[in-house]
């Protein structure tokens, strides 16, 4: 049957009985029926399957005044957007289109639906909306379902989710990581915070690998970054422990103080994924002194518990590597490490607990319970690699603080009274000299 010239024809609508020469049969397992009465040559024009059903080369089955039927056996949940595409024929225009989409869900059924009927124009304006609208993150799984198997003509639609190129990839962890460090004004925490967990997220292997693998370059770079944070931070730890007259008031420096150590915490992640952790190990060894004392030296009025706690969060970070050999460093650094960090680790453990346990306003300064026993385990393995006079002072220290309870030395202090009780014979045996 070949298609007439619309331009002889008198407008018409779908479900015109009078004019209707065909009927669509929609037709579902579920045993859903429709008739839908439309014309034959809007059928052909607009489709290439009512186009081959409609041919003489296609049996057709003959209704009521002599009308032939189409039958089209479809989901029940397509069968709404059967319809729209079959009215959309009496109205083919890009506005039309989009107004019956209103929204992703319906513009991929109509698409779905117009792929299947072979409707090259509905196609193309469904594949410009869907290129153009936002997604939901459920909307987005289904459209990676149903757009790959419909051919190069609905591409477009997934070229938001293409992979980027490795040099777009690196551009943008610069770009985040320079932010990221540059101590912002307060009013843009949530932004600097939002690119950190990003630049985390990229450098993170789970189900997929990292986003980015770090070269030499970039590696330089995230260290200089996270380098002028930290000297940032201790300028203001210089003016704290000196009391130098400022502009800015204790309860502003303390306040900033409490973000360097948000962002440090942070930059801890990002060097340990990048195995570039030692030069801040280093860093936070020099300034321990000075990070104690800038703690102490605060206002009795001053709020610094979460800053105490952050700060307890990064020493355990940074004794890991220590602890268990990954970073290694002199006798004397080590033990330096532990002289300032054991007591002021003892003292904060208690304060935060009573916090935790005052309900809504200790939520925040709970820490996690693993952290706390990595922290311990962390000290007991360093005291343990020190020399056994070393230890005996910081185990006499230990048995004599009232915070005896943590951390827990009873490991350390069971290795070193055996490895003192047996030490002559022990070095004898082997014909080692006993200094």
């Amino acid at each position: 049957m070949e298609s007439p010239d619309n331009k002889t024809r008198a407008p018409c609508r779908i479900g015109d009985r009078s004019t209707s020469d065909v009927v669509v049969r929609l037709r579902t397992q579920e045993g859903r029926d429709e008739w839908v009465y439309c014309h034959s040559y809007v059928l052909i024009s607009n489709s290439k399957y009512f186009s081959d059903r409609l041919s003489e080369n296609w049996p057709t089955c003959q209704i009521l005044d002599s009308r032939n039927c189409v039958e089209v056996y479809c989901q029940e949940s397509d069968l709404d957007y059967h319809i729209n595409v079959l009215r959309l024929f009496y109205d083919i225009n890009v506005c039309s289109v989009t107004d019956m989409c209103h929204g992703v869900r319906n513009a991929l059924g109509v698409l779905r639906v117009a792929n299947e009927l072979g409707c090259p124009q509905i196609i193309a304006s469904c594949v410009d909306y869907l290129e153009a609208v936002s997604w939901e993150e459920t909307e987005e799984e289904e459209i990676l379902r149903t757009i790959p198997g419909m051919g190069s003509q609905a591409e477009p639609i997934l070229a938001r989710l293409q992979p980027v190129n490795t040099t777009a990839i690196v551009r943008i962890f610069l770009a985040a990581i320079r932010f990221a460090t540059s101590s912002p004004c307060p009013s843009l925490t949530d932004l600097k915070t939002s690119a950190q967990e990003q630049l985390e997220y990229m450098l993170t292997e789970d189900d997929d690998a990292p986003l980015l693998t770090a070269d030499d370059q970039i590696k330089s770079e995230v260290s200089e970054c996270i380098n002028s944070l930290f000297t940032r931070f201790t300028s203001l730890l210089e003016s704290l422990v000196c009391k130098t007259e400022e502009p800015v008031s204790e309860t502003g420096k303390l306040q900033l103080f409490q973000s360097y150590l948000t962002d440090l915490s942070w930059a801890c992640q990002i060097l340990v994924k990048l195995e570039i952790m030692r030069e801040f190990i280093m860093k936070w060894m020099e300034a321990s002194d000075n990070i104690v004392k800038a703690v102490d030296q605060a206002s009795p009025e001053a709020d610094i518990l979460e800053s105490r706690l952050k700060i307890v969060e990064i020493t355990a970070k940074i004794l890991e590597p220590i602890a268990y050999g990954t970073i290694i460093l002199p006798t004397a650094k080590r033990l330096k490490m532990v002289k300032v960090w054991l007591p002021f680790t003892r003292i904060v453990k208690p304060l935060i607990d009573a916090a935790s346990a005052d309900g809504e306003e200790g939520l925040a300064l709970k820490m996690d319970g693993e952290l706390w026993q990595s922290l311990e385990s962390a000290f007991v393995s360093i005291i343990l690699a020190l020399p056994s006079g070393d230890q005996a002072e910081i185990l006499t220290g230990w048995l004599q603080n009232e915070h005896i309870r943590y951390p827990d030395l009873t490991e350390a202090f069971e290795v070193w009274c055996y490895r003192s009780k047996v030490a002559k014979r022990r070095l004898a045996s082997f014909g080692v000299s006993i200094v």
